[in-house]
This record gives C-alpha cells, structure tokens and sequence, in this order.
C-alpha cells in the first residue's frame, strides 16, 4: 500500500486562495500611488504642451500670448481645465511665461 497524505493535498487551494487575497491586498494598496505617478506625469505632458504651442506662438509672431486661452484659440491647443489647474504667467511679451500645470483632486 502507497502513503498518501490527504492533508497536504487539501492545503493546497487554501495556499493558493490565501495568495490570491493578498495579491489582491498589495494591487489595492499600490493603486493610490500609480494613480498618483500617472497624474504628475499628465500635468508634466500637459505642461511641455502649452510650453510648445507658447513658443511656436513666439516664433511666428515675435511674442509670447498673453494667455493660455489664446494658445488654445489660435494654435489648436487643447487642455483638459477638468483635469488640471493651469497657471500661467507673463512678465512681458518678449519673456517666456512661467507655467504650472496642477492636477485636480479627483475622488
């Protein structure tokens, strides 16, 4: 007659549903730190964006805009204001603005 342990056998989905769970834990855990990678890294896109719309503004019209809201009139920029907090500042025209581009608190 063969040994057979019945026991050991019988652990082993329970290993594996244990597993599972604290898989499930630690992605659950890890979410609220990728959502917040993932916003910081769309206001920096956001950002080089108006950057880039602001300079080509600057080098076919020999001024930087006055506002961001003209970039989006005249140059097709287009920027989620659901999303993200723009601030954009201009100390003169032949200046480059000083951009900051905040994510929202969403929930």
């Amino acid at each position: 007659m063969m040994y057979s342990d019945h026991k050991r056998r019988r652990r082993g989905p329970a290993v594996l549903i244990g597993a599972l769970l604290l898989t499930a834990v630690l992605v659950r855990a890890a979410m609220p730190a990728v959502k917040a990678d993932v916003s910081e890294e769309s206001a920096a896109a956001v950002k080089a964006a108006i950057e880039k719309s602001a300079r080509q503004c600057y080098a076919i019209e020999g001024a930087y805009p006055s506002g961001y809201d003209y970039l989006e009139e005249n140059y097709g920029l287009t920027v989620n204001t659901k999303d993200f907090y723009v601030i954009y500042e201009v100390f003169a025209s032949n200046v480059a603005p000083e951009i900051r581009v905040v994510p929202r608190e969403t929930d």
